[in-house]
């Protein structure tokens, strides 16, 4: 990957894992500065190394998206360590069962509260610190164009994440601040596979069964990887795509085609 964030500096919410930490990769490979906020800070020391490792800047923060204090305090300090924001990466999240005559109020206040309240949090107290012509890119989800039986929280939060993206975008256009939302299929991590191993448990079947019948339902047949979400991130955070914005773009297999 060319350097096409030279000299960018970057915050990724739950860049310590998963499809978060693989943004960060990427954004390092691409030369930006990259600063990683999650909840644990085990993971995200780790996604630091590999970033120093490229011979790029890292930081790492520990703070939990739902608490509006702790992250503005947290943003505050990344954006000083970074010498202040170019790009926010909105992709801490959290799933699990989830359907409304199952789970009660504290299931869906856990999950809508970090996958939306907590982009609104991280933004935001970003905002301050974020140059005109900055990025913001938020991750929904495939999740985020239809409904799923039993997800119901997860689903009303990632739909809200587009919401709020186009929105933002009209509020940040005089400033040259473009916003955009991402929504992944599946991508190989810990938690599509917690996923589908609850969909093995509820059908009575093998994992491996589990995921045959999740992958014919995407065209490639194929979970995708974090890096190719980076990936993604990575041009919408370049000059190529200074004009786009308000966008929710699915990242899928084909398994959305809208």
């Amino acid at each position: 990957m060319s350097k096409l964030l030279a000299g960018r500096k970057c915050l990724v919410t739950g860049g310590g894992t998963g499809i978060g930490a693989g943004i960060a990769r990427c954004l390092a490979r691409a030369g930006a500065a990259v600063a990683v906020v999650g909840r644990r800070r085990e993971p995200l020391t780790r996604t630091v190394a590999t970033i120093r490792s490229l011979r790029q800047p890292a930081f790492a923060f520990a703070a939990d998206v739902t608490d509006a204090k702790a992250i503005g305090a947290v943003v505050k300090k990344a954006a000083k360590a970074l010498g202040g924001l170019d790009v926010v990466v909105n992709n801490a999240g959290i799933g699990g069962p989830n359907g409304c005559g199952v789970a009660g109020p504290d299931r869906w206040d856990e999950i809508v509260r970090t996958n939306l309240d907590g982009v609104f949090f991280t933004t935001r107290a970003a905002l301050p610190h974020l140059g005109d012509g900055g990025r913001i890119v938020s991750i929904s989800s495939v999740l985020g164009r239809f409904g799923v039986p039993g997800y119901t929280a997860y689903c009303a939060s990632k739909h809200g994440v587009i919401g709020f993206t186009k929105a933002l975008a009209l509020e940040l256009a005089p400033r040259r601040i473009t916003v955009n939302t991402i929504c992944p299929g599946w991508v190989d991590t810990e938690m599509a596979k917690a996923g589908i191993q609850l969909m093995a448990d509820g059908m009575g079947v093998a994992f491996a069964k589990a995921k045959a019948g999740a992958m014919a339902a995407v065209p490639l047949g194929r979970m995708l990887e974090p890096e190719e979400i980076g990936e993604l991130v990575v041009w919408l955070c370049s000059k190529a795509a200074r004009g786009m914005t308000g966008q929710a773009i699915s990242h899928c297999g084909g398994q959305v085609m809208w």
